[in-house]
């Protein structure tokens, strides 16, 4: 069976990884990118959509296919304004699963955060766990939460603090056994690989797979 994959967040450190996983996918026969700015990238199966997150309902009747990826998400430093970085983090996710539940797109994937809880005292988290609540009361047939914990990878743009905590990553990962062990450093191309690997099942209900979860995928 042919499917139709829409990517939010696809310039992104997971997003990217992502679209050409799902691209080399045989059972995917579309790939399609919600973005802010069109990508340079050509392949037959590869569509995308310039559009303005802050609008998403003009765009949901173009919205359609069988599974929804988002991997949007900011910083401090790139949004350092707290309002605008809580739209990109939790409203787009949460209209996004809206949408695809108007639209009957059976699986909603969702890149969270290790630490997510909506009663934390700390921004980020709390945020990031009110994300997961408002999208779980969203109605999905099926939603897989992730919560990666440091990210490694190839970035398109520096970011020295996360720099020098991939290098301490590598010395302090082999210390974090058992119950620590959702607290290793993960690929980004780990998590995209889960949720291409996931998204070939049959989901129904909600899954939330924590870092050490998904690098066990």
């Amino acid at each position: 069976m042919s499917k139709k994959a829409i990517i939010a967040g696809a310039s992104g450190l997971i997003g990217s990884s992502l679209v050409k996983i799902l691209l080399n996918d045989p059972q995917y026969s579309e790939v399609l990118a919600l973005v802010r700015t069109p990508l340079e990238l050509s392949n037959p199966k590869f569509n995308q959509i310039a559009i303005n997150f802050h609008k998403l309902d003009d765009y949901a009747h173009l919205i359609t296919g069988d599974v929804i990826f988002c991997t949007l998400g900011s910083t401090r430093k790139k949004t350092p304004d707290l309002t605008v970085y809580r739209k990109i983090d939790h409203d787009y996710p949460v209209k996004l699963a809206q949408i695809a539940v108007a639209n009957s797109i059976s699986q909603y994937h969702l890149i969270s955060s290790i630490g997510a809880n909506p009663d934390a005292s700390n921004f980020y988290s709390k945020m990031k766990g009110e994300t997961e609540s408002d999208i779980k009361a969203a109605g999905l047939a099926g939603l897989v939460i992730y919560r990666p914990s440091l990210l490694t990878g190839n970035r398109k743009e520096s970011r020295l603090a996360e720099g020098i905590m991939q290098g301490l990553s590598k010395v302090i990962n082999p210390l974090l056994i058992g119950g620590l062990k959702k607290y290793r450093s993960i690929e980004a191309e780990t998590v995209a690989n889960a949720m291409a690997k996931l998204s070939h099942t049959e989901i129904k209900g909600i899954y939330i797979y924590e870092s050490d979860d998904i690098q066990a995928l």
